[in-house]
């Protein structure tokens, strides 16, 4: 089969299209076939280890200190499943599916060997594969920090930092379907996508600072880690939570500061340890209702990696950038 592999750890030019042997499943588990995958934000850290420190040492003892042990990156995938163990019971050859294969990667591949029990989902009938595979990281990662994490209700007010991102884009419309107002900061080329998604106010941040406005938050959600983590604290309103994708160790210890000696919480951790089938099961249904729809900004083919991996380095995508392998 065809995969984009790696062999070291480095710019996207060390990926590279590979033929490789095809997976063999056990008795649990079934062969997808992929037909899309993503260039999430965090492969290209995971690509080159630019992660902070903290997470760069644990990341090389984990999975490769000098050079990958995994050489197939790629989290998200949609497909169907041409194969099953003789003990699957959930799951029918034909069946299309997307979803997460975890710390496991391999779905920058045609095929992708996984558990019976994966975080997977059917592909609801509305949906082709390259409409929905950018459903699962953004939308997962959204609903941990909101919801499990930020324990966001109905009647808040939330900020959306970095709104225009897989996880921005997701989270903006989670926000609006638990009753939340949103407010969704990102530049101005992106503020029509943004209303378009359902938030409430807009911020361009090119043109104007949230930080200076007089308004506060129940709920400040950042996305992409930047913005400035004292006075973000400062917009929360009482008993407000300041919720982080991104963090390292100052913002680990105001977090213990603030949870010990404040009203105000600052929230952070790793999401995808609480993510469930379940969640894409609600997806599905959100998606049936129109309530949530996956943003692809850009389409690019398995020989194109390197340009796809470029352009989400570039910070410049809008949601999703989604890798279409051929049928």
């Amino acid at each position: 089969m065809k995969a984009v592999t790696y062999e070291n750890y480095g710019p996207p030019e060390v990926l590279t299209v590979q033929t490789v042997e095809k997976p063999q499943i056990k008795d649990q588990e079934v062969l997808v076939r992929i037909f899309a995958t993503t260039v999430t934000a965090e492969e290209p850290k995971q690509r080159s280890l630019n992660f902070p420190f903290l997470i760069r040492l644990p990341y090389r003892l984990m999975f490769g200190f000098f050079r990958p042990k995994n050489r197939i990156l790629g989290m998200e995938f949609a497909g169907r499943i041409e194969e099953i163990g003789s003990a699957v019971k959930k799951w029918k050859t034909g069946d299309r599916v997307f979803g997460y294969t975890g710390l496991s990667f391999g779905a920058y591949a045609e095929y992708k060997a996984l558990p019976e029990d994966a975080i997977m989902a059917s592909v609801p009938e509305s949906q082709s594969y390259e409409s929905i595979v950018g459903i699962t990281n953004g939308s997962l990662s959204a609903l941990t920090f909101l919801k499990k994490k930020g324990k966001i209700s109905n009647g808040e007010s939330v900020l959306i930092y970095g709104a225009s991102g897989s996880v921005g884009t997701a989270a903006i419309q989670l926000a609006k379907h638990f009753g939340a107002s949103v407010t969704a900061v990102c530049s101005g080329r992106n503020v029509d996508l943004v209303r378009s998604l359902g938030a409430d106010n807009v911020i361009d941040y090119t043109k104007e600072d949230f930080l200076d406005s007089s308004d506060k938050y129940d709920l400040i959600f950042d996305t992409i880690g930047t913005a400035n983590l004292s006075r973000s604290i400062q917009k929360l309103n009482k008993n407000g939570r300041l919720v982080l994708t991104e963090f390292g160790f100052p913002e680990m210890l105001r977090a213990l500061w603030h949870s010990l000696f404040g009203s105000k919480k600052v929230i952070f951790g790793a999401s995808n340890f609480h993510w469930k089938t379940e969640d894409l099961v609600f997806f599905n249904k959100l998606i049936n209702s129109d309530e949530l729809a996956a943003v692809v900004d850009r389409t690019y083919s398995l020989e194109q990696m390197p340009e796809a991996h470029r352009y989400v380095e570039s910070g410049r995508k809008r949601g999703n950038v989604v890798i279409r392998l051929e049928a």
